[in-house]
């Protein structure tokens, strides 16, 4: 695997460019990390999260990656964030309290560093544990194509781009990188644990499921992500080509434009419309919330949104606005 996989990673990327990496310590990100630098991949900036969720092995990750990356020659960036305290405060999940903090740490950094371009090493059984995540979740055909290889994200006003090279690799490929390479890592008990919406799919739902159909499913959910993300792409196109820059950042949506599509089509366009404004954390809810403003005749003028933010019709127009 691994000569064609190098080969791969400088085709696909370039290793004259500078990249920011996040690297936790843990076995995916931490191959990763080590493939790039075999690849010839000279301009990384390794970034590492503290989120202080593991007492004294938080510090001693933050402590592994930091060696690690002065080891490869690489400048290291980090940032300690009291997860659950955060979780607390803001009343989500300590799960989405960690996304939330480890999105605003590579922003933060992707602006100090004037680099837009993110390293994460998601992978194959990641993406297989996303899928369904959403599909219980009552997901549409963007959320059924899972992770991206290549994805925009705005945050805080900062565009990143994240990049996942490992979404064609399994769990057991990337530990036969680890053993052939002998390359050492840090184990997250965590991992193991079921409290983690993650792991508890990972560990207990996967595992029935296999067993009910009597065979390995990854695979066929991993082709279900690949055909819905084909489609979604497709569908994508055709709205940009009949409505050019229609969802586009700082955009109003026209009302009358949306009036005329077909409710998966605005639907969709208002969901990319939030994306692009860097409203975190919406989905069917919210999407049906501002499709309401849409009617003739609607009555309803303001929609609430994450961030102490609102949608606001006027006009004839739909625009974003302080709640």
């Amino acid at each position: 695997m691994t000569d064609a996989f190098f080969a791969q990673l400088r085709e696909d990327y370039s290793p004259r460019r500078k990249y920011l990496i996040g690297v936790s310590g843990g076995r995916d990100s931490v191959m990763l990390l080590h493939a790039l630098h075999q690849a010839g991949f000279k301009s990384l900036v390794v970034c590492h999260l503290n989120h202080a969720l593991r007492g004294r092995a938080s510090g001693q990750d933050a402590a592994f990656v930091k060696r690690l990356a002065q080891r490869l020659t690489y400048q290291y960036e980090s940032q300690r964030v009291d997860v659950k305290a955060s979780a607390k405060t803001n009343k989500v999940s300590i799960e989405v309290a960690a996304r939330q903090a480890r999105h605003d740490f590579f922003a933060k950094v992707a602006k100090a560093q004037k680099c837009r371009r993110l390293f994460l090493a998601h992978h194959a059984d990641d993406q297989v544990e996303t899928v369904l995540i959403n599909l219980f979740r009552g997901s549409g055909l963007r959320g059924l194509a899972g992770m991206r290889a290549s994805a925009m994200h705005t945050i805080e006003g900062v565009e990143v781009e994240f990049l996942r090279p490992l979404l064609e690799l399994w769990r057991a490929d990337i530990d036969e990188y680890l053993e052939q390479y002998e390359i050492v890592y840090r184990e997250d008990a965590s991992n193991e644990s079921h409290f983690a919406l993650r792991n508890r799919i990972r560990h207990r739902l996967l595992p029935e499921i296999e067993q009910v159909f009597e065979r390995d499913v990854r695979g066929a959910v991993q082709r279900m992500a690949k055909m819905a993300g084909a489609e979604n792409a497709a569908l994508e196109a055709v709205i940009e080509a009949s409505h050019p820059g229609l969802s586009a950042k700082n955009a109003d949506l026209p009302v009358a434009t949306l009036r005329s599509l077909p409710e998966a089509l605005q639907a969709r366009v208002i969901r990319q419309w939030l994306n692009n404004n860097g409203i975190p954390g919406t989905g069917f809810r919210e999407v049906e919330a501002i499709r309401s403003l849409v009617p003739l005749g609607s009555q309803v003028a303001k929609i609430n949104l994450p961030q102490k933010k609102c949608a606001r019709r006027r006009q004839g127009r739909i625009f974003i606005d302080l709640a």
